[in-house]
């Protein structure tokens, strides 16, 4: 089996064992690699290189965006936007549609004449935290437009019959007919 090695310095295990110390100080560049049975088995690295080492990661962790906004420019402090999550997640308490779900929504083949209100909302986010299905944030925004136009539909726009009511009987007779 073939392996790259990323230093220069090879070292058997025993004799690092016998003489860690001036394995690595005869190195130029402040690592060694430690073999046994004719494969590597680890590196040592000095403490000087460890801490370049460190530094360099520390630098790469950065974002390389020097762009700093100034506050002077904007009359109040804005807030945030919610971050979505990336990929499939499950459904969580603070989700929200985008701005343009309406339109969204007319795109997909649902046409809602009234935006979502806040319990369409309450009620279809407490329905899928329970299932604990994961989807895309398009998904969900999906499912809640066709949720919406299944609920508004089954309604339709007249308060639903009480059952249990006693109808009373209509006295008054139409113009035209004898009574």
């Amino acid at each position: 089996m073939s392996s790259r090695i990323l230093t220069s310095t090879v070292i058997g295990v025993d004799e690092f064992i016998r003489d860690h110390a001036s394995a690595l100080a005869r190195t130029n560049e402040g690592a060694v690699a430690v073999f046994a049975n004719n494969a590597p088995a680890f590196y040592a690295v000095t403490p000087a290189r460890l801490e370049q080492l460190l530094a360099l990661e520390a630098r790469l962790a950065r974002p390389a965006i020097d762009v700093a906004l100034d506050t002077q420019f904007f009359d109040e402090p804005s807030t945030a936007p919610t971050r979505i999550p990336m990929g499939k997640f499950p459904m969580y308490a603070d989700w929200q549609p985008d701005a343009d779900f309406q339109r969204m929504a007319a795109l997909w083949g649902i046409a809602l004449a009234q935006p979502v209100t806040p319990e369409e909302l309450a009620a279809f986010v407490a329905y899928w935290q329970a299932e604990g299905k994961v989807f895309h944030h398009v998904q969900w925004q999906q499912k809640l437009a066709r949720s919406v136009q299944i609920n508004r539909s089954s309604q339709g726009g007249s308060a639903k019959r009480d059952v249990n009511a006693i109808s009373q009987p209509d006295n008054h007779i139409p113009p035209g007919f004898r009574g």
